[in-house]
């Protein structure tokens, strides 16, 4: 693991998008492993000023997304898909038709989950995945226990992410308590991966990052089996 650390926010949002900007000029037809919650959005908006300043081009990029609740309408202002077309497909030149995230309203989510996984598959492959982390350690939706997945499944969220997430539902609306996920195996698949950190809520889980132990209930730790995985933190977390 690789540690780049920032005094504030809005320059570790820059350096992961720098990051990104750099593997979609390397590679224009790359395969973008993308996250959503508060965490990248700074970089999202990095990306969208570099796309309109002619900095960078989507036009050939295909995204696949870690995550998405379940069951939810892909319509739902609270849906991944929502989030991403909010956040960055709609502000970009992509393609929406390759842009990826898993169905919240599938009949058999065990047929979508494997539909998915076949579709990275014959992607060739995630060639960069951006990663966020739950306090408790959690990668997508891979939450502490003692056997993870390694394929992309449907999982049950534990009261501690539902916790976290509800403030994003209105009153009165009830948040899924399920989601569709990557698996470990999944993620660790990609050929480079970034883990954004910021703020001192995450400061128990970045610290697991640091010792020289691994173990599923801090799935993030596994992160430090991977070849190449840069973790991208603030001073509130990192100090």
């Amino acid at each position: 693991m690789k540690f780049l650390k920032f005094n504030t926010y809005e320059e570790m949002s820059a350096a992961a998008a720098n990051i990104m900007a750099e593997q979609i000029k390397s590679k224009p037809n790359s395969v973008l492993g993308l996250a959503t919650g508060s965490t990248p959005v700074g970089m999202y908006k990095k990306l969208i000023e570099m796309n309109k300043a002619g900095e960078i081009d989507f036009s050939d990029i295909t995204t696949v997304n870690l995550d998405e609740y379940y069951p939810i309408d892909p319509a739902n202002n609270q849906s991944y898909r929502y989030f991403m077309n909010d956040n960055l497909f709609n502000h970009i030149n992509i393609d929406m038709d390759r842009t990826n995230v898993l169905y919240g309203l599938a009949e058999d989510p065990d047929k979508e989950c494997e539909r998915y996984e076949q579709l990275i598959k014959d992607l060739g492959g995630i060639d960069i995945q951006v990663l966020g982390i739950g306090q408790n350690g959690h990668i997508a939706f891979n939450e502490p226990e003692e056997n993870l997945y390694l394929n992309t499944h449907k999982t049950a969220l534990t009261e501690s992410t539902i916790q976290a997430n509800s403030r994003f539902f209105s009153e009165g609306e009830i948040m899924p308590t399920a989601s569709l996920t990557m698996g470990m195996g999944t993620i660790f698949a990609a050929k480079k991966i970034i883990l954004l950190i910021n703020g001192k809520a995450k400061k128990a889980a970045f610290e697991q990052l640091l010792n020289d132990r691994f173990c599923t209930s801090c799935p993030a730790t596994i992160l430090k089996l991977h070849p190449d995985v840069t973790v991208i933190c603030d001073a509130e977390v990192a100090d």
